[in-house]
């Protein structure tokens, strides 16, 4: 049994340090390299990482503390990682600063022989879900985890027997039985420069005294989210910013209610008043009008309504309504699958599978809607991922279908019904949400004429499809009853103007009518 002391060192000898945070607790289990706790002196914040993998002993600091340098800030106990040269236990990553993720699909079972980077368990915070790889190869002795728990950096996911230690090795000089202090590397640049030149509302002013009072986490976390922490108000002990003021901040902005500097300066001198002013959200006691019941929103309606929300605020919508005769299209589509029946293939075409083809065509044809825009940039996308709304019992999803330009219908049925399932079933992964150039909503299973869908950012324009239905289409001599699928596009309208929403929908009501066209 070693123990290994983590002491918090300043560059200088004579100066104090002040604990920041403390990232672990007595009883977790860590890896080699894990952060355990910042602390600050006054020109820098220094992370303190663990030397070797272990479990933590006992911490005998807290936030806020004061320190001498060379002071004693936690042990570790190095023997509770290794239970002996065949076992490695696994535990979760750092993550970021994601907190009580939920464990939603187990990978493995007890037995299985896993590789090193094989995918254990998946797990979900309220931004995405993740796939968290084991870090060694054996068999599965124990899984320390099941669906529905909540686990945090550090906490147990499986035990290895049989194991082969992992090919990255932590190096010799981690051995140490002091942590080296390591300068935090947010903490340096000033904030205008961890900005992406690309987002002007993203890049915050000098500070007149300096880099803005936080901690390496709070400062990443403000990067991700594009947050100027110059602007932040902090809450914390002397002025500090936690990640609760960068949330809120960004909350407020998203909502209209606060702006950042740089968008006032893009709003000033046009004397338009640009800012929503919003009144507050009403409060109402529900329960004096009669009976009630509170129920929570789902996860995935809570991720899908801040980002409908910041769509719809932040993006210049515009609807475009058009129809297209479908009576041809829906015969053929009716003989595939009685052919397909007869042959037992097992796929079932639906009227979306033929719409993602033609909307291909159609981006092809119309190449500004298959962009996206990027701060004065506008980047065209040269490969064609479609994404359509899955109706889920736990809300809306949208997986994406790739490549579809290389994909025939049959193929494109097929593999929408699988994602379909995967939705249904909560299986769907970030990956199979991510890199959409366009999004398909259809109501058509279910009924209404016209609506207007939200577009899905960072795309320019998702279309939505409503009930069809027979109705009489003059001909030029008599009226005849026709099949029509209506048409809804929601484009942005930085990008798009009217004309071109108006001859996209066009043409797409051309090739549905006439699907021979989509081969010119």
């Amino acid at each position: 049994m070693k123990t290994i002391e983590i002491c918090a060192v300043a560059p200088d000898p004579a100066q104090k340090l002040e604990v920041l945070e403390i990232l672990v607790r007595a009883g977790q289990v860590v890896q080699t390299g894990a952060l355990l706790a910042t602390v600050e002196t006054p020109q820098e914040a220094i992370e303190l990482r663990s030397p070797e993998a272990g479990r933590v002993s006992e911490v005998l600091a807290e936030v806020g503390a004061e320190l001498e340098s060379g002071e004693l800030l936690l042990r570790l106990e190095v023997a509770a990682q290794q239970v002996s040269n065949s076992v490695t236990v696994v535990t979760l990553p750092d993550v970021g600063d994601a907190r009580d993720l939920v464990v939603t699909e187990l990978l493995v079972a007890v037995g299985d022989t896993v590789k090193e980077e094989q995918s254990l368990i998946t797990v979900e915070s309220d931004k995405a879900s993740m796939e968290i790889p084991s870090s060694a190869s054996g068999v599965v002795k124990e899984l320390k985890v099941k669906l529905g728990d909540k686990v945090n950096v550090g906490d147990l996911i499986a035990v290895l027997e049989g194991a082969v230690a992992p090919s990255a090795s932590a190096p010799a000089a981690a051995a140490a039985p002091v942590a080296a202090p390591v300068p935090a590397p947010a903490a340096a640049p000033a904030p205008v420069q961890a900005a992406p030149a690309s987002e002007p509302a993203h890049q915050p002013a000098q500070s007149a005294v300096g880099l803005p009072h936080a901690s390496p986490s709070v400062r990443k976390a403000a990067r991700e989210l594009g947050v100027p922490l110059g602007e932040v108000k902090g809450s914390g002990p002397k002025g500090r910013i936690t990640l609760e003021d960068v949330q809120s901040f960004t909350r407020a902005v998203m909502a209209g209610t606060a702006q950042t500097q740089a968008q006032a300066g893009r709003g000033a001198g046009s004397g338009s008043g640009v800012g929503l002013d919003l009144l507050p959200w009403p409060k109402v006691d529900f329960a004096k009008f009669g009976a009630v019941e509170a129920k929570p929103l789902s996860r995935i309606k809570k991720i899908s309504g801040a980002n409908l929300a910041r769509n719809w605020v932040m993006i210049p919508h515009v609807t475009n309504n058009d129809e297209a005769d479908v009576t041809d299209l829906e015969a053929f589509r009716v003989q595939t699958n009685k052919e397909g029946e007869k042959a037992k293939s097992g796929v079932k075409v639906t009227m979306l599978a033929f719409v993602i083809k033609a909307v291909v065509a159609a981006l092809k044809k119309f190449p500004e809607f298959n962009t996206s825009l990027d701060g004065e940039n506008l980047v065209y996308k040269h490969y064609y991922h479609i994404g359509f709304a899955a109706d889920t019992p736990n809300g809306l999803m949208v997986p994406v279908l790739r490549d579809a330009d290389q994909k025939g219908i049959l193929q494109i049925s097929q593999e929408m019904s699988e994602l379909a399932r995967k939705a249904r079933e909560g299986k769907l992964g970030s990956a199979d949400m991510q890199g959409g150039c366009f999004s398909i909503s259809s109501l058509g299973g279910i009924g209404g004429t016209h609506f207007t869908p939200i577009i899905n950012a960072p795309e320019v324009a998702i279309l939505g499809l409503s009930k069809s239905a027979m109705k009489p289409v003059w001909d030029g001599k008599v009226f005849v009853p026709r099949l029509i699928l209506p048409l809804s596009l929601s484009y942005d309208h930085r990008v798009i103007d009217g004309a071109a929403a108006a001859r996209f929908n066009a043409y797409l009501g051309q090739v549905l009518a006439d699907y021979r066209r989509i081969l010119l």
